[in-house]
């Protein structure tokens, strides 16, 4: 085992400058800085960025140690884990087929691959795609387990599927997302259905070979024996080396994936210039799917998506530690593209604080709420905290507004919650209920976090507060 201290880097005090200054700064500044940033307030072991807009490199850095026991430091070549991440190349090799007109995303997936479950031959191939298909999950926490020897898995693909067969389903298809790996053991096999070869293969040759992916391995026992980022986690603060699940070689669809930051820029950038889907048929795949209850999904042809003010986000998570995200407006020809890759943090920072705060760093103009965002974690760190001052000041500079204010401000608050202190929390939390004292979710967050810190007096009170502010028929 191996600890490392969360403060393990010192930085002069030129570099604690608010994220407000960042406009004035050059961009590689900026970001370098915000990097060493993140480095010391989260406990990064080490971490890799890459920034590019309109196909053009405005950043591209890595800082701080692929293995803490050799002090190997991360590179542009090093080899990251990058766990889920895995899904955008199934989720490419599948819109590649759709687009041929070979398969049909609202037809179901047992059309093209046989052996699945009964209960399960009416799900779409979009609704695996989407985590919205509501099939259980084919494993649990004796195969993941930390604290003790872990439990096989099943020993073949078909095994995992008919561990299922007598499972209901979650949800009916198409009404709720619920995320599990099983829906990409689906279409992996989909896709060796409709290939007549083993999953490695065909991305092997549909992605790797054609982009020129000379960093990238599917499955850790392909790896080589030097450059590869060894993964940790924060235990009590400081950081201890994972214990990686030994995936077998059928989840390689949804998991076990080992790239460099530069192999995994270009793939990106080159499916976001057309190079692997075509752009038209890339929007349309991105759009944002509503479910049957008429919520929007959170996934679209397996990509994460969402808003963020005039941009359309597409991207994915991978193991809380990396995020790759695009962003674009009206079409695709002046996209954003952000990569951050990390091997762990002592306070187990969540992927997407790390990229929103390299968003501010890089294009503070472009991404407003995110600049409000960074700034109120350095306010809510600081010796003193300054509620009404700090409202004051969001008022005045007006960047981000009503609604978008409040969910930003919200949401901050839960990052320092989960990520850093509670007391920081608290602070946001606060702050919220000075900008918008008639929402009661606002009041209702910051109960919650009272009743984490064990003040079930004070929370009691800010939850009758809530309470009073719902509508009447939602008390």
């Amino acid at each position: 085992m191996i600890l490392r201290p969360f403060f393990r880097v010192v930085l002069p005090l030129a570099l604690l400058t608010p994220p407000a200054a960042y406009a004035a700064e050059p961009l590689a500044q900026a970001v370098s800085q915000q990097m060493h940033l993140n480095a010391q307030r989260y406990g990064i072991a080490g971490q890799a960025v890459f920034i590019a807009h309109d196909g053009k490199l405005l950043f591209r850095g890595a800082d701080g140690d692929a293995n803490l026991a050799t002090r190997e430091h991360i590179t542009a070549d090093t080899l990251f884990p990058v766990y889920s991440l895995s899904k955008l190349f199934a989720s490419t090799l599948l819109m590649q087929l759709v687009e041929q007109g070979r398969i049909e995303l609202d037809k179901p997936a047992s059309l093209y691959v046989h052996g699945l479950p009964a209960a399960w031959h009416h799900i779409t191939v979009r609704q695996f795609l989407n985590h919205t298909s509501g099939v259980p999950e084919y494993f649990g926490a004796a195969q993941t387990r930390d604290d003790g020897p872990r439990a096989p898995f099943p020993a073949s693909l078909q095994a995992a599927l008919d561990g299922l067969a007598e499972q209901p389903l979650q949800f009916a298809a198409g009404s709720n997302t619920r995320y599990t790996q099983t829906n990409y053991l689906v279409l992996s096999a989909l896709l060796e259905a409709h290939y007549g070869k083993p999953y490695e293969r065909i991305a092997d040759e549909r992605i790797l070979q054609k982009l020129g992916l000379k960093h990238t391995y599917l499955g850790a026992a392909a790896l080589p024996k030097a450059g590869v980022a060894t993964s940790y986690m924060g235990k009590d603060g400081a950081l201890q080396q994972s214990k990686e699940v030994a995936w077998p070689a059928y989840a390689h669809g949804h998991s076990d994936l080992y790239i460099s930051l530069d192999d995994l820029s270009r793939f990106l950038q080159a499916l976001a210039d057309g190079k692997l889907v075509g752009k038209t048929a890339l929007q349309q795949f991105w759009q944002t799917p509503v479910l049957a209850n008429g919520q929007r999904g959170g996934f679209a042809t397996g990509w994460e998506t969402g808003e963020m003010g005039p941009y359309h986000e597409v991207g994915h998570d991978g193991g809380t530690k990396v995020r790759a995200r695009i962003l674009y407006q009206t079409s695709l020809d002046h996209p954003y593209t952000f990569i951050y890759l990390t091997n762990g943090s002592a306070r187990n920072v969540w992927s997407r604080t790390l990229v929103n705060s390299v968003m501010a760093a890089a294009a503070p103009d472009q991404f407003p709420a995110e600049v409000v965002s960074e700034r109120l974690i350095h306010a809510a760190l600081a010796p003193a905290f300054d509620s009404a001052a700090q409202a004051k000041s969001l008022q005045m500079q007006g960047t981000v507004q009503g609604a978008a204010l409040e969910r930003t401000v919200n949401s901050t608050g839960y990052m320092l919650r989960e990520n850093l202190r509670l007391d920081a929390a608290i602070r946001v939390f606060e702050l919220n209920t000075v900008l918008f004292p008639a929402s009661a979710n606002v009041w209702d967050s910051l109960a919650e976090t009272y009743q984490a810190k064990g003040d079930q007096a004070k929370a009691k009170l800010l939850y009758e507060k809530s309470r009073q502010l719902l509508p009447h028929g939602l008390k």
